[in-house]
This record gives structure tokens, sequence and C-alpha cells, in this order.
């Protein structure tokens, strides 16, 4: 088994980021709620250091969740964060005021005291010689007094205690966020802390996971036969990938065009996961289907509603002429199983429900088998080019459930959808070839997602000597390294224009294209 870190949530939107930084570490870890007991800490195997999460809450009220004493005594080095460096405080002895001086964002933080977590780890010096770091903060109290046996390791004008440590027990709180990238060496501390204090090897990696995949699938799965919706998306594909390298043709795969994927997506699929890899795969037209139900319907959720509702029809039909299918497959990941249990149970802020979490028919009467469900999006591309997945299929930008439905405003059509796929391959195909000169790499894989999304107005045009009516399409492409917030990406205008020039010319139908330059926060990355 491998070494493991525990991170315990208190209700931070952040804290998928502390287990992120953690794998990227090579050190494996795992998410559980804050309010864990006793038994729990004590049960859990191969602890080697737990990270408290911050929160919403304050340390102080009576009401506020309590870190389990376990956590204090299991012997393992203990790393507060924010919220969670204040928990350890009051219940170590120390004091946990309202600050009337509160610090959101950016901050200057000097390093103080020599400790073994902040070594040599800077982004500049003073004049006077102080390490000094660039830190993101996020807090209305602070530590006002520190426990017995700590000593002062960092410290703002405004927060004189935004650290401390316990060296002899391995007890460190930050009160700020080294999870975010905004803390510049946030990555070198968190990797300090698990490697080298925690003393974790680093076996975590995804090349090695494969045949601890392949096994443990067998070893569930026996001699019984599993059926997949493959949906072309990363999660579903590589997870196809991973069961068919496991038990080979004792998988079959139904992939469901319901008509609103990008251009040529099904033919793709087909090539890659049927005759490449060679797999069973059923192929399931219901373009007609999804469209009449789709008929006459503008709400975005309603819109998703639905089609995941057919989706589900289309695929319990076919699954049921599989007589002999033991288990249902989904691509369901980690961030799906947190943040759905965090909804189900209230002990986290809820962020979204999964329709792939706790959503299975229970008329198909199939046990499931989810072999992603412990790893994050970006383990699970390296899983899947581990695996002999194409990359440009791999890390492709994320694409929505509802396929185009949700990049269609209003009613969807399939003549709009028809306009909307050639529009957006050619946008995606022209960022591609386009080459940024300082960084030497294409704009395809400079933005985190670009799209094209279909306007339900027309606009007038000319076109030769003739007046066009026709409709409009926006262009959007995002910056991003969590999809939490988001930057419009800057794409050279010479870039812009050959897109605009080749959707108006190419794709009759269309006479307008504009580009969104709205950033995340305020807007969202898609449009519905």
């Amino acid at each position: 088994m491998h070494q493991r870190i525990l991170i315990l949530d208190y209700g931070s939107q952040v804290t998928q980021l502390i287990a992120r930084r953690v794998r990227e570490a090579g050190v494996y870890c795992e998410i559980h709620p804050g309010d864990v007991d006793n038994d729990f800490i004590q049960s859990y195997s191969n602890l080697k250091g737990i990270i408290l999460s911050g929160s919403h809450a304050s340390a102080y009220h009576e009401e506020s969740l309590k870190v389990p004493p376990a956590v204090f005594e299991a012997g393992v080095p203990v790393l507060g964060i924010c919220y969670g460096m204040q928990a350890m405080a009051t219940q170590m002895g120390g004091k946990v005021a309202w600050s009337d001086h509160r610090e959101f964002g950016y901050a200057e933080v000097r390093a103080r005291g020599h400790t073994r977590l902040l070594e040599g780890i800077q982004d500049f010096t003073t004049p006077e010689g102080h390490g000094m770091l660039h830190v993101w903060m996020s807090h209305g109290d602070k530590v006002t007094e520190l426990p017995p046996g700590f000593k002062l390791m960092a410290s703002t004008d405004s927060c004189p205690i935004a650290g401390m440590a316990n060296e002899e027990k391995g007890f460190y709180g930050v009160q700020f966020h080294p999870e975010v990238t905004h803390t510049q060496q946030g990555t070198a501390m968190l990797s300090r802390f698990v490697r080298e204090i925690c003393a974790c090897e680093g076996d975590w990696n995804m090349p090695d996971y494969v045949e601890e995949a392949v096994k443990a699938i067998r070893e569930q799965v026996g001699e019984d036969e599993v059926i997949l919706g493959l949906s072309g998306g990363v999660d579903s594909s590589v997870a196809a990938a991973l069961i068919h390298k496991a038990i080979g043709d004792q998988l079959t795969c139904v992939f469901v065009d319901h008509g609103l994927l990008r251009l040529n997506e099904g033919e793709q699929v087909m090539q890659t996961f049927g005759d490449h890899f060679g797999m069973k795969i059923i192929h399931v037209d219901a373009t007609d289907q999804f469209m009449g139900k789709l008929a006459g319907v503008s709400d975005p959720e309603a819109k998703r509603k639905i089609i995941g509702g057919e989706f589900v029809e289309v695929f319990q039909e076919e699954a049921s002429r599989l007589k002999n299918a033991r288990w249902l497959a989904q691509g369901t990941i980690y961030p799906d199983v947190i943040e759905s249990a965090g909804a189900k149970t209230g002990k986290a802020v809820a962020i979204k429900s999964h329709h792939n979490v706790g959503g299975l028919p229970e008329t198909l009467n199939l046990k499931l088998l989810e072999p992603l469900r412990e790893l994050f999006k970006d383990e699970v591309r390296k899983l899947g080019v581990a695996l002999g997945l194409p990359p440009a299929m791999v890390y492709r930008h994320p694409f929505p459930g509802p396929g185009l439905g949700v990049r269609i405003l209003g009613e969807v059509r399939k003549e709009y959808a028809d306009l909307l796929r050639r529009a957006d391959a050619i946008f995606i195909e022209e960022l591609r070839k386009a080459e940024d000169s300082n960084s030497g790499k294409n704009w395809y894989d400079l933005t985190s997602q670009a799209f094209a999304v279909f306007l339900p107005v027309k606009s007038v045009g000319v076109m030769g000597d003739g007046r066009t009516y026709d409709y409009v399409v926006a262009l959007r492409a995002v910056q991003t390294s969590d999809f939490m917030t988001a930057d419009w990406a800057e794409l050279p205008y010479s870039l812009l224009k050959k897109v605009s020039s080749r959707i108006i010319n190419e794709v009759r139908g269309i006479n307008r294209v504009t580009y969104d330059v709205s950033s995340k926060p305020p807007a969202t990355i898609e449009w519905e």
C-alpha cells in the first residue's frame, strides 16, 4: 500500500488544490471530512502526515468543527492551513481572535525562525537580509497567542503570527494558502512537508499505477462481463482503455451519439477504440431521438436534464440486451466523489452534484466499477498516455457532458448544431496551427479551453453584391490553472481575423463572428 497523507476538509473551496499539489509531489493522499472521529484517525493505515484545510468558519466559535484530538496524538507531522492553523492554535492552548484588519489577496510574508518547513524557501530578500515570500491570504481571524511549545515561523505587518511551528512534534501552521498558484513557493512548501518532514518516498506515479489498477480490476470483476458508456471524453476513454487492458473482451462499450458531439467525433471514437484497440463497441446514433426531445426547450437546466435523461434511457435499452453483464463501468474521478460527498453530508460546502456519482439506475441491477475514482483529472490524462491513448485525444480541452446542447443558446436544433460544429472545428484547427513566437507553442496548447458558441440571433451582412441575414457565433478562449478562475486569452488579432474570415466564408448560414473578453469571475467559462 502507498504511504498516505490524510487531508481533513473543513469546507474550503480550494481543498482539492492541496491534494493536487501533494499528488504532484509523488505522494498519495486522500481528502476526508474534518469531523471524522478518533477511531477513523487511529485506524487510518500507512499514515505519514496530516494536513488541515482552510474554512469559512471561525475556530473560536463553539459550533465550529474541531480537529479530532487523535490528529495531534497520531505521532505524525501535521500542517494547518488558514483555519487549520487557527484550529491547531486554539486546541493546543493558543488564542485566536477576530482581526480588525482582514487580508484577502496578495501579501508579503517574512519568514522567521529558520524552521525546517521554510528553510531556504524565499522569493526575495529585504535590504536588511530578511527572507520574504509572495503569498495569498484569505482570512478575517488571526492567531493572537502561540500555543505552548510553538515558535513564530512567519509574519506580516497586519498579521504578526502568520506562521507557527512546534518542530519537536512536527506541527506547522501557516495563515496563507500554499496550495494556490498565487503563493509562488507554495508547491515547494507542500513538497517539503510531505517528502522531507513526513519522509514520504514519492512512489505515486501513473506509469506504475497501470499495473496496480489492472490487478485491482481483475480481482474485482473476475470472469464477469462489464459495460461502459463511452462518451468520447477523457474520463470515459481512459476508463475504457484501462478496463480493456485488464479484462479484454469481457468489456463492451456503448457509444451513444446524441447529435451534439464535435465534428467527426463519432468516427474518431470508433476508429481509436474499435479499430486501434480492438474493443467491442455498440455505436448508437440517437440524434433524432435527442433532437425531438429538445425541440422548443430553451432553459439551460431543462436541456441538461433532458440530455442526461435520454442518455440513460438509450444506454439502459442497449444494456438490457447484454444479458451476461454484471458490472457497469463509469469514468467517475476523485473531484466528483469529493464534491458529491460534501453536498450529501453537509460536511463541506457543496459545489455541485454529479450525474455519475450515486446516479446508477436501480433497474439495471448492475454492480458499479469506477477504476478512476481515486484520480484527479491531470492524473487521468497521464494514465491515458501511459495506456497508449493518443495524446491529442487525452489532452483535448474539456467538453461538457451535454455537448453542444449547452453551447447552443436557447433552443437546440439540428441545423444549429451542424453550423456550430463546423465553426468550432475551424476555430480549433486554426488554434493548433498558429504558433506563439515567444513560447514556440501553438495557441491550442496555450489555452485551457476554447470553443465556439451559437447565438440564436441574426444580423445583417453583405456578401458580394447581396444582403445576408444570418446567424452569429461567439468565440471563447480562456487560460487558467485550476478552472476556478480564468482569464480570457489574448489571442493575436491576426489569428482572430483568420478564424472569422474562414467561418464566414466556409460556413454558409453564419455572417458574423464575435470574441468573448469576459473573465471568470464574474462570467463563467461556458455560456450556459
